[in-house]
């Protein structure tokens, strides 16, 4: 599985990239697993308060887990380290891992900025290994998915 992270302060176009990387690595035949970092304080939304999953929860529940339809989502009461959760997310044994954010762990990295100053605060960061701007996002973005293409191919 190949790992690489997309960090950048708030509304740098990390979500916007990610999205846009599934898509392409999809359509190159590549299955697509994504770690987001919730940085935004508190937990993330819960599902609609009358479902089976909030009741659960509710009724003391540390962990519930749904699965029908191909598919299962699972809701813990329980914060996970950054290992433990790329192991998680890593279970469809996924070719490549996107994550958002947790930008002082580990890993490679692309780095959005919108100025300079964000630059300068983010140089130090562990393992960057490409710099963009994010008004590159919407300009060229075929440059950076030929990029990512490269990326994807020299570690397989």
């Amino acid at each position: 599985m190949k790992t690489l992270h997309v960090v950048g302060f708030k509304n740098s176009g990390k979500t916007t990239l990610v999205s846009h990387w599934i898509t392409v690595l999809n359509q190159a035949g590549f299955e697509v697993a994504v770690l987001k970092h919730h940085g935004h304080g508190g937990a993330p939304e819960l599902p609609p308060a009358h479902t089976d999953t909030v009741q659960f929860l509710d009724s003391g529940a540390v962990s519930t887990l749904v699965a029908g339809g191909n598919m299962i989502q699972l809701i813990q009461n329980k914060e996970h380290s950054f290992e433990q959760l790329k192991a998680l997310v890593a279970l469809g044994e996924p070719d490549v891992l996107l994550i958002e954010g947790y930008k002082k762990e580990a890993g490679e990295k692309v780095v959005l900025i919108r100025n300079e100053e964000e630059r300068e605060e983010l140089k130090s960061l562990p393992g960057i290994i490409r710099t963009v701007k994010t008004a590159e996002l919407f300009e060229d973005i075929t440059r950076l998915d030929d990029w990512l293409q490269q990326w994807v191919e020299a570690r397989e």
